[in-house]
């Protein structure tokens, strides 16, 4: 199994911390939020590699990060070049980016580089095994439809499949919101080669598991513990006291 960390966004709802350092390099709780990531990875013994996928901008600062640290699985930081917001290839087209210049020939682990789960993502990487030949991603409960109507949202049967995944619904039909966390076995990574095909959109990740859902079989994990998605100030600020209080730094 590889894992794709997705690492290419600007940060900018996060000004001025991410004027220059990356989002996934902030710390929450006195770790930065990508040792948080890459230390749930380390927990899948199946997981040997992580490329981390960046831009231009903040490429050093991750590869100084790398130097810095020690890790049990290998680490590799690719640059997709970009620039700008203008000019980034979209999550999707930096999961694309790896696959052909890497050719990974295994089981895929897609992640954002700015979520944080409290469960063990060796537990999903597990559900996701299981449900092979076909994708998984990560659920969270938020039990409120009121703030369901801001996240991608996805409908589950008893065995687990997605029937239905409606973006940011007006009338969602579950609080089950989908997390940027992603098993997809090797067996379907072509699927990923054929998205990139359409006119699609190719910026949020969550638009491939959609398109999947949809074309294909995928299969939902609800997670039971908590789930932060770092997008502004006000969620890192929350995400960090979260982290203090629960390690007793407070």
């Amino acid at each position: 199994m590889k894992a794709i960390i997705l690492a290419a966004g600007y940060g900018t709802r996060l000004y001025p911390l991410t004027l220059d350092k990356p989002k996934a390099l902030l710390e929450v709780g006195g770790k930065t939020i990508l040792d948080r990531l890459v230390k749930k990875i380390e927990g899948i013994k199946e997981c040997k590699e992580a490329f981390i996928v960046t831009n231009e901008k903040f490429h050093k600062p991750f590869c100084e990060w790398k130097d810095a640290g020690s890790f049990s699985v290998k680490i590799e930081v690719i640059n997709d070049r970009t620039l700008s917001n203008e000019t980034r290839l979209g999550a999707i087209g930096d999961i694309n980016l790896v696959l052909t210049q890497k050719n990974p020939d295994e089981d895929l682990l897609i992640t954002g580089s700015d979520n944080l789960f409290e469960f063990e993502l060796r537990d999903f990487a597990e559900f996701g095994t299981e449900k092979r030949p076909f994708s998984s991603l990560a659920l969270i409960d938020i039990k409120d439809k009121k703030l369901a109507t801001k996240y991608g949202i996805c409908n589950v049967d008893r065995s687990s499949q997605v029937l239905e995944f409606q973006e940011k619904p007006k009338t969602p039909k579950s609080t089950l919101a989908a997390t940027a966390l992603y098993f997809i076995p090797k067996e379907k990574v072509p699927k990923i080669y054929d998205y990139m095909k359409t006119d699609l959109p190719k910026d949020a990740p969550g638009n491939l598991l959609k398109w999947l859902a949809g074309t294909d079989k995928v299969f939902g994990y609800i997670a039971e513990s908590a789930w932060y998605d770092i997008g502004d100030i006000n969620s890192l600020k929350k995400a960090d006291e979260e982290f203090t209080r629960k390690e007793g730094r407070a």
